[in-house]
């Protein structure tokens, strides 16, 4: 097939790569270096044009941005078959707000909360919360909408920075999980489970960042809570808006069960890098049946071993991010390097955004998966760059 894919970051390039390896013709819109090794890069964010001109057999669309303005309704007017909900659909995480109201009319489990439209209404909210208390921009923030809040002080300043439109809720304890499925509007089939790492510094601290690295493995939950997740959180929605394309509901795994933190209508990154490096079946067929709305019959297979990305980020993320610094050591390093935050230059390959690489590797077992991962990460090298010593650690102290 000849496929289109949406974007320019380290999730799209995962796809190109996945689906380069079968065989299929990859486009992608405009995506970056990593993807131009797999593909062909057509520079544009005019979609609809690129649409035109290439026309892809099916189009995946990585990025929420493109999805909230209605990217995928556009291409379905023009008969074009595309995975990703319809805009209405997307607001499910464009809006914050509109994603709680959803959950508490669907009675989905998630963390009590209040929504505030006014700085004055987001103070009185607090009061009513015990510490830390949670602090999210009703918009999209590209996963740096969210302040765990420790004091009043802190909560007061995350008004300022994030409102006036915001949701005030109470901080969940537990493990995060990423859970995402891919949807036909009727059916969803679920991905293997994954999880993420928010904050920029190990043991979760520091601000939060669109993610630092991820793993996959088999053992992240239970057939039971797998069945559980499905059943309370995913069936509900599906049946209430026929969503179609990726719905991902990230959950804190309680001691009273799973609740859901947020959800967003597309492919987490960097979750799609040890997805995809973990996929054992093909994935293009799966895709178009999503798009085509035929996913009854769909399986998809996971290989034994798990994966590990770490993603190696530039200086002053997630703050001011500082670009044009030289990359060195991607080609033998050992592992799968997913560009995200590059550019060619005429030096050869360099920095261009926060999170620059998404090393990732898989091994025998996850503590093999890390080893293999981090041994890949040192042989890598470029100015000002950091990243967590810690990924999928959780794991490791709970099953090795």
């Amino acid at each position: 097939m000849r496929i289109l894919i949406i974007g320019s970051g380290g999730r799209e390039h995962a796809l190109a790569w996945k689906l380069a390896r079968e065989g299929h013709k990859i486009f992608a819109a405009p995506g970056n270096p990593g993807i131009s090794q797999v593909g062909t890069l057509v520079p544009s964010t005019d979609y609809t044009a690129v649409a035109a001109a290439i026309e892809p057999d099916l189009t995946v669309v990585g990025p929420e941005t493109p999805l909230v303005a209605g990217v995928v309704d556009q291409f379905r007017a023009a008969g074009r078959p595309i995975v990703g909900p319809n805009q209405g659909n997307a607001q499910i995480e464009g809006s914050k707000i509109h994603s709680k109201e959803l959950m508490k009319r669907l009675g989905i489990p998630t963390a009590r909360f209040v929504r505030v439209e006014t700085k004055e209404a987001g103070r009185a909210a607090i009061a009513q919360f015990d510490y830390p208390v949670v602090v999210k921009a009703d918009g999209l923030a590209a996963g740096k909408g969210v302040i765990i809040a420790q004091d009043r002080a802190e909560a007061e300043a995350a008004i300022q920075t994030l409102g006036p439109k915001l949701i005030v809720e109470e901080f969940l304890i537990g493990e995060e999980v990423s859970f995402i499925v891919l949807c036909d509007g009727k059916t969803a089939l679920p991905l293997e489970a994954t999880q993420d790492h928010k904050t920029v510094g190990d043991d979760d601290t520091g601000p939060n960042t669109g993610g630092m690295g991820a793993y996959c493995d088999g053992r992240i939950l239970s057939v039971a809570d797998s069945e559980a997740v499905m059943r309370t959180v995913i069936e509900p929605v599906i049946a209430e808006t026929g969503f179609t394309g990726f719905l991902y509901a990230g959950l804190m795994m309680t001691k009273a069960g799973p609740r859901v933190l947020e959800f967003n209508v597309r492919l987490g990154d960097p979750e799609t890098q040890p997805l995809m490096h973990r996929m054992d079946s093909p994935f293009a067929e799966v895709l178009m049946g999503a798009a085509m709305g035929e996913l009854h019959s769909a399986e998809l297979r996971w290989k034994e071993e798990p994966s590990v990305c770490v993603v190696m980020a530039a200086a002053g993320y997630p703050g001011q991010v500082r670009m044009g610094d030289r990359i060195e050591g991607t080609e033998d390093c050992g592992a799968v390097v997913f560009q995200a935050g590059t550019a060619m230059g005429s030096a050869g390959l360099q920095t261009a955004g926060g999170r620059v690489l998404g090393v990732t590797a898989s091994g025998r077992d996850l503590g093999a998966a890390v080893a293999n991962t981090y041994a890949a990460v040192a042989k890598i090298h470029f100015e000002g760059m950091h990243y967590r010593r810690d990924i999928a650690r959780k794991g490791l102290k709970r099953w090795e």
